[in-house]
């Protein structure tokens, strides 16, 4: 099983992260932290890296349903997507796969809202 889908789309790195954003958000998620790696990694270590962004994704009805099943899942929350400019110089939009890491949960409860987040996070970017 794979920790992640992904998408690569031929437009700016720059309009990818809005279009995610904003699909985002269309599709009942907020982005609550945004982390520009490269930026980061520029500041902290002073080495050059590609152009890569970590938007944390959380769509509240889920996370509340999930939290309910399971008091610590917010250890697992939320779901990070990433906009990455690859070494052919194109943009791959990919978000985690809740399926596959929720797996390392022993609550079989919490499968049930791990599909519905798949299903709602893999509709967005395959729509991308």
């Amino acid at each position: 099983m794979s920790y992640y889908f992904s998408k690569t789309l031929n437009v700016s790195f720059d309009e990818a992260v809005a279009r995610v954003s904003d699909d985002l958000k269309k599709g009942g998620f907020g982005i609550l932290t945004e982390i520009d790696v490269k930026e980061t990694l520029k500041e902290k270590l002073n080495v050059d890296f590609r152009r890569y962004r970590i938007l944390g994704a959380c769509n509240p009805a889920f996370a509340y349903e999930a939290l309910q099943t399971e008091d610590r899942i917010g250890l697992m929350l939320p779901c990070n997507v990433i906009v990455q400019e690859t070494s052919e110089g194109r943009i791959e939009v990919a978000a985690v796969d809740p399926v596959a890491s929720m797996s390392a949960v022993n609550n079989p409860k919490l499968q049930d809202v791990a599909e519905g987040v798949r299903a709602k996070l893999k509709g967005i970017i395959d729509s991308l």
